[in-house]
């Protein structure tokens, strides 16, 4: 089922690209998000956090000359760093919630595609992809 999903975001999200010129946080983004709408905490936390990447590497981009494949790996460090300590402030109980990410690099792919575009571009982007391929798994047309 996974495989699917993530063969449905990667066409969607090229489709959405080449028609409207907007990317979607990654070709693979909708997709690991569609997947997990079941628990709608996940896909939330994980935008919140790629909204949080994007905020730091902004003010990063104040201070320090960043652009590029640089900027590519700052958001994907940031990613991996901010989910990690994300999950293990969850995993202490402290929220009293069930948070967790999905994928340790989908808010770092997803912050990318903000940086270039801009945060409501992305976001809107890459929801109505990933509602999409949710609607098409619920049908079972494919």
């Amino acid at each position: 089922m996974l495989y699917r999903t993530i063969a449905m975001s990667v066409v969607l999200g090229f489709i959405f690209s080449e028609f409207l010129g907007i990317a979607t946080g990654g070709l693979v983004s909708a997709g690991y998000l569609a997947f997990f709408m079941g628990s709608p905490l996940r896909a939330v936390a994980t935008l919140a956090v790629a909204v949080l990447i994007y905020l730091v590497t902004r003010l990063l981009e104040k201070r320090v000359i960043i652009y590029g494949r640089r900027r590519f790996m700052t958001v994907i460090l940031l990613s991996i760093i901010l989910t990690w300590v994300v999950e293990q402030i969850a995993r202490t109980g402290i929220t009293g919630l069930d948070i967790r990410m999905v994928g340790f690099i989908i808010p770092g792919l997803i912050a990318n595609d903000m940086l270039r575009q801009g945060v409501v571009k992305t976001l809107a982007a890459t929801c109505i992809v990933a509602i999409a391929i949710r609607l098409v798994m619920l049908t079972g047309i494919l």
